[in-house]
């Protein structure tokens, strides 16, 4: 049988950690401020020129939309490297994400047709305040909802705990029913190593018992369990705290209320088979 294997380790990195950064530090919101900035401002002057009567300020806000397209573009490189490859997959912050990202492209195009029609001199201005405050209240919402992703679902955030094993992942495309996830050693006393098997991740870990496979899919909201915490045979999901026995998949601690799947695992000649 042919099988691919690619192997990632990240020393003391997190999976949520953003894949877009300068220095640790995230590039999406760092680079959102910019067309929030210019966008809020195109509104504010838009609004004041109609009010005092002086088209100069419309001139400045048709400046400030072109600003507020180009940062608004910039920003989505970093977004949607971080969408397709640090949000865990069939995920409450997944949907959140899809959505967030949905009002912000509405938002790009109200902001981009606002800049086009305002080069004809005939114009409404009503209308293009109209338009603007519409984008400026979907922009505070998709900044709600990335302030969720960051601050409750942890998206981009390098969150640690004292021991910390190195950041371990691996995936393999393979029809073999018995696969090689680890050497016996490899993996020390409450790491894990998250394995990407034809598509389904699953998460290998060594408790004081043995070491024990389990689904990477936290039953409550989707979180990666991989990026938790683990000890004593129990794992930790890092959004809500919920409790999983790593040999049975019950649930130790809630809010979730639905067990994990578990697999079997074998010990032959130094390695460790995951058997499916």
């Amino acid at each position: 049988m042919v099988e691919v294997r690619f192997l990632i380790v990240y020393s003391k990195l997190t999976r949520m950690k953003s894949k877009a950064h300068l220095a640790s530090h995230p590039l999406h919101p760092i680079l959102v401020s910019f067309p929030i900035a210019f966008f809020t401002g195109a509104f504010v002057f838009d609004l004041f020129g109609v009010i005092s009567n002086r088209p100069a300020l419309s001139l400045v806000a048709y400046y400030l939309d072109i600003a507020g397209i180009i940062g608004a573009l910039a920003a989505a490189v970093p977004g949607a490297i971080d969408y397709f490859m640090t949000i865990p997959p069939e995920s409450s912050a997944k949907k959140r994400g899809t959505q967030h990202a949905i009002i912000n492209l509405v938002n790009l195009g109200i902001f981009t047709y606002v800049w086009f029609y305002r080069r004809d001199a005939s114009a409404n201005p009503y209308l293009i305040l109209g338009l603007e405050a519409i984008g400026v209240i979907l922009l505070s919402i998709a900044g709600w909802m990335g302030g969720t992703l960051v601050h409750r679902n942890q998206i981009g955030i390098d969150h640690r705990y004292a021991n910390a094993a190195k950041w371990n992942q691996e995936y393999i495309n393979t029809e073999d029913k018995k696969i090689k996830v680890a050497r016996v050693g490899e993996i020390k006393i409450n790491a894990m190593k998250l394995m990407h098997i034809n598509g389904k991740r699953i998460v290998i870990g060594n408790t004081e018992k043995g070491h024990v496979a389990f689904s990477d899919h936290c039953s409550h909201k989707g979180a990666s369990l991989a990026d938790g915490s683990m000890i004593c045979g129990t794992v930790q999901c890092p959004w809500h705290g919920s409790q999983f026995d790593t040999n049975s998949g019950e649930v130790k601690a809630g809010p979730a209320k639905e067990k994990i799947d578990t697999y079997t695992l074998e010990e032959s000649n130094g390695n460790i088979y995951l058997l499916l």
